[in-house]
């Protein structure tokens, strides 16, 4: 019997899009997860969202305050388009209403204070993934079980009429 000489797949980096007015910490978020994921940044949130209609995005993280549109207003703002999409606001102000709007109208997933801590953020992120990958699938299933359950129903309906 041969021996399987298939070579194993390396999974692709998975994509996540990092949003802060200050291009210091658009270097540095690079910089430290680079070798982890596909990083893609935005000085604002019309350049983060321009980046989310041509690129497939799982994660979106971005800072509280920047001009023009908050990381709320930007995250509230890509719900409805981007529901699957995990949704993390980086904040280094402790503005408590700022966190209640991110929870209650950009529907996040974590927040994280400003200076953060990379092997946390990094579990963050892992996490994200996760729960992202866990509701994909979950939503195939669902799918699945529901084309099933239409199947059985002709089925059924063709065995009464016979």
């Amino acid at each position: 019997m041969a021996e399987d000489s298939t070579i194993p797949v390396v999974p692709e980096k998975l994509p996540l899009l990092y949003v802060d007015d200050e291009p210091n910490n658009l270097r540095s978020f690079k910089a430290a997860f680079r070798r982890d994921f596909k990083i893609f940044t935005a000085e604002s949130g019309a350049e983060g969202r321009k980046i989310l209609d041509e690129h497939p995005i799982s994660i979106v993280l971005t800072d509280q305050r920047m001009p023009f549109m908050t990381g709320v207003e930007f995250l509230e703002s890509i719900v409805n388009e981007f529901p699957e999409t995990i949704r993390i606001l980086i904040t280094g102000f402790s503005d408590i209403q700022a966190v209640i709007d991110a929870i209650n109208k950009g529907k996040i997933y974590h927040y994280v204070q400003k200076p953060w801590d990379e092997t946390y953020l990094k579990n963050i992120i892992a996490n994200a993934f996760e729960t992202h990958r866990l509701r994909r699938e979950n939503k195939f299933m669902m799918e699945q079980l529901k084309l099933s359950n239409e199947q059985l129903e002709f089925l059924l309906r063709q065995e009464m009429l016979s």
